[in-house]
Parts: structure tokens; C-alpha cells; sequence
């Protein structure tokens, strides 16, 4: 086989940006055999794999794209699988830039592979080719409870269900999925790809549970009554933040949470959605984070004439992933930067009209290890607007740490664990993802997960002996 050694790697086919701001459809098109061929053989495929050792999951990177590379796409999907439980998710939504391809040698004079890429080929062609059976593996007897079926959560009980365990995991809604139906957009992540994902993990014997909110309708101590060897906690960190400005409590002002939550989960942009949210005209999303470009980018496909994003550092310092910039101004969102709101300011009726903003300019770096946005005295303007979207980051629910006595969390309200393998306070009980970290990516909230399987297992034995 010869190696592909153009410095550049194969675009990604995408939706025309004229097109796909009025719809939900997916933005990037996937690559087709032949392109994720030809990208594959861009790989030097490593000894010393410098891309596995920065994938929080531990996927043998460069052993799968060699399969790719050679046209074994099913044995590429074996070597991802051992690792992932949600490879075509992580595919769409891992921010590889940061993590794997940020070493890639290739990368060193030109583009790193496209590791993401290929990764979500494989397991689109796998869903696309296979017979999709999934082996279901025999009993060990022992019990497992998983409070959370998002990333962590789906993580843990796909690595427990394969040594044996018979795993149910409870979800709060209606849907199994966590910020996976509720957080993601369509156009980021289509839902019929996530309950692919989801339903080869009941095919492997883990039982879901929905609608089943612990703390309330069964605690954590009553699950270990019910015959639990151990308990899971992820779930999550879905309580916004809000900034403390007057006028946060007028009508057209939304957490980025609930803004998704209705448009993701409930379809509020189907014409026939039972589900109200208003489909401002200006809509300002506060925030620069991967949340704030989706609920941005939702609030244009709703119709929207002009969207902002108000941040208030510079471009340089969005968190928010490369791409998912790139995709929004090519949309058409507007960025306001260094720039900062003081009030939310209402109409006669309790409805947004303006938001008054503050100038920033940027100072020495603060404790995030950024430069700290200061405020520029006299500065101030006003900015028009019917909607107002925080995006400001959340919080774990309180529910669960009031409910189990002997948890211990932290001042924000995050359940503090040996940081690890996941053990908290209560034997037994292990935590991970968004719950112990505060809002992260899906990757790192996995990669809690495929811990805590292990401690749990290892817990269990040694109970057990």
C-alpha cells in the first residue's frame, strides 16, 4: 500500500451555507469510501501512537485507520468498538483538534490526519453494512445501577454489560440519551444516530429506564435495597447559570438548556411541534462556548434575521471548537466581542427589546489561564434584541447530593470523587462526567466513564472473594 503523503487533508463534504441555515439537516456530509481511503493512507502509522495516548478512551488510532487504508472498515470497527461505545457520536462531537490530531505528526508540516473523520465513517458504514447484531453476553449476576444515560453514563454501562453485569440505567427523561437528544442540535448530531448507538447497548443486555428521576421517585440508598452492588452517578450537569443582570426574568430570555431542550428534544421547529419557544427576529446569545454556537445557530434556522454572540473576550480565546466557528460565520452570525451585557432592558408588555452592553478590553491572564476581560469605562451601548439566550455554563442538579446522605461535593456543587477512578465518599458509589467535572466535552465524560466500569468491576470482585 502506498502512503497519501499530501500535506493537506481530504475536505469534508458540506451543505452549501445558504441551504442548511434554513434547515436541521446534518451540515457535514460524511466522507465517501473512496475519500476516507485516501485519507487513511496519510497515516504513518506510528509506533509510538501519540494520537492514543491523547484520546481520553484509548481507541488505537493508528491500527484503525490502517484498516481503513486497507479497505478493512469492519475490522476498523472492532478495534474502535473495544474502546468507544459511541463511535459515530464521538465522530461528530469530539473536539479531536485538542486531543488526537493536536499530535498527529503529520501535523508538523501540514494538516494532521483526519482522525474524526475517519472514525465516523467507519461507524456510519458498520450501522450502514453490517447485520447490526450485537452479541448479547452472558450473566455474571451481579447488579450495577447507572444513574444517567448520557456520554458517561452509556459509556460505563456498554464497558460493564461486556464483562457480564447486568447493568440498568435510569434516566431522568423521557428519552435516553442526556445531552446527546437534549443539548446537541440535529445539524451537529442526528438523533436517529445516537438511538443507533443507544439500542446496540440494549441488544448487549443494559436495560433503560426513563423517566426516572433519582432523589425523588427512588434514592440512591434504596437502590442498593433493591439489590445494587454498586451505583454509578452521571448524571450530568443541565442547571444554567444566569448572570445576575436585571431584566433576566423578562419573556424572550432563555437558558441555552432550555432553548435546546425544547428545539432538540420536543422538535419546537417542526410546524406542528406541541412545543412553545419563541422565534425572536434579533436574538442575542450570551456566551462562547460549543452551547452558545448551537443555540445561535438554531435561533437563525427558527427564522432569525440577526443573531449575535456576545462574548467578552476576543476571538482568540472562544472556547468554543474551531469548526463550529468557522461554520457559524459562514452563516451569518454576527460576533460581538469584548463585549459584555449589564442589563436586559423591557418593552411595556415584560418582553426583551435591547440589551444595554458594556466595551471590554483584555488584561493580564486570570486563574482560567486566559486574559481577563475588563470593563472600559463609559463604554456602554445598547444593543437591539427580542431574545436573549444565556450560555454562560451549568451546574450540576442539586437533587441527588441532597438525597444520599454522606456525598460528598464541592462549592459548586459537584460531587467530589478521588479523581481517579471515580470513588466518592459512599462505598459503593462512584461519579463521573459532568457531575464531578462541571460541563466538559462528550469525550472526557466517557473517558470517566470507562474508568468507573473499571473500578466498579474491581470493587465487585473484591467484595465478592
Amino acid at each position: 500500500m502506498e502512503r497519501n503523503m499530501n500535506p493537506k487533508r481530504c475536505p469534508m463534504p458540506v451543505q452549501d451555507a445558504s441551504v442548511r441555515k434554513s434547515n436541521f439537516k446534518e451540515v457535514s456530509e460524511g466522507y465517501s469510501f473512496e475519500m476516507a481511503v485516501e485519507e487513511a493512507r496519510r497515516c504513518l502509522n506510528c509506533k509510538n501512537k501519540p494520537c492514543t495516548s491523547m484520546c481520553p478512551v484509548r481507541i488505537d488510532i493508528p491500527e484503525f485507520i490502517e484498516r481503513v487504508a486497507n479497505e478493512d472498515m469492519e475490522g476498523a470497527y472492532e478495534i474502535i468498538s473495544r474502546s468507544s461505545a459511541l463511535p459515530a457520536v464521538c465522530g461528530r462531537v469530539c473536539p479531536q483538534e485538542t486531543q488526537c490530531e493536536s499530535v498527529c505528526v503529520r501535523g508538523i508540516k501540514g494538516e494532521s490526519v483526519a482522525i474524526g473523520r475517519l472514525e465516523r465513517f467507519v461507524a456510519d458504514y458498520h450501522r450502514e453494512h453490517s447485520g447490526n447484531e450485537t452479541e448479547k453476553i452472558e450473566s455474571n449476576s451481579h447488579k450495577v445501577a447507572i444513574i444517567g444515560s448520557g456520554p458517561s453514563g452509556l459509556s460505563a454501562a456498554g464497558d460493564l454489560a461486556r464483562l457480564g453485569y447486568e447493568v440498568t440505567v435510569f434516566e431522568a427523561l423521557h428519552t435516553a440519551g442526556g445531552v446527546l437528544v437534549y443539548g446537541i442540535p440535529e445539524f451537529r448530531l442526528p438523533k436517529d444516530i445516537v438511538n443507533s448507538e443507544i439500542e446496540k447497548l440494549k441488544k448487549m443486555g443494559v436495560n433503560i429506564m426513563t423517566n426516572m428521576v433519582i432523589g425523588k421517585i427512588i434514592t440512591v440508598d434504596e437502590l442498593f435495597e433493591n439489590g445494587f452492588e454498586a451505583v454509578y452517578i452521571a448524571s450530568g450537569a443541565g442547571l444554567p447559570r444566569f448572570m445576575n443582570i436585571k431584566g433576566e426574568a423578562l419573556k424572550g430570555v432563555y437558558s441555552a438548556n432550555e432553548y435546546l431542550t425544547r428545539i432538540n428534544l420536543m422538535k419546537a421547529y417542526l410546524p406542528n411541534s406541541k412545543t412553545p419557544i419563541k422565534k425572536g427576529k434579533k436574538v442575542c446569545v450570551v456566551g462562547g462556548g460549543n452551547v452558545a454556537m448551537d443555540a445561535a445557530r438554531s435561533a437563525l434556522r427558527l427564522g432569525a434575521d440577526e443573531v449575535y454572540i456576545v462574548y467578552r473576550r476576543s476571538m482568540d480565546e472562544l472556547p468554543a471548537r474551531k469548526e463550529e466557528v468557522e461554520h457559524a460565520i459562514e452563516e451569518g452570525i454576527i460576533f460581538k466581542t469584548l463585549t459584555n451585557p449589564v442589563e436586559i432592558l423591557g418593552d411595556d408588555n415584560g418582553d426583551v427589546c435591547a440589551m444595554r452592553c458594556i466595551s471590554m478590553e483584555l488584561g493580564e491572564v486570570d486563574e482560567s489561564g486566559r486574559r481577563k476581560a475588563c470593563e472600559i469605562e463609559g463604554s456602554e451601548f445598547v444593543l437591539e434584541a427580542d431574545t436573549v439566550i444565556m450560555s454562560i455554563g451549568t451546574s450540576p442538579n442539586p437533587l441527588i447530593r441532597k438525597t444520599t446522605p454522606g456525598l460528598e461535593t464541592n462549592k459548586r456543587g459537584c460531587i467530589v470523587t478521588d479523581g481517579e477512578f471515580g470513588q466518592t465518599s459512599r462505598e459503593g458509589v462512584y461519579a463521573g462526567g459532568d457531575a464531578v467535572t462541571g460541563a466538559a466535552t462528550v469525550i472526557l465524560a466517557m473517558g470517566a466513564g470507562k474508568k468507573a466500569a473499571k473500578a466498579i468491576d474491581d470493587y465487585i470482585k473484591k467484595q465478592n472473594n
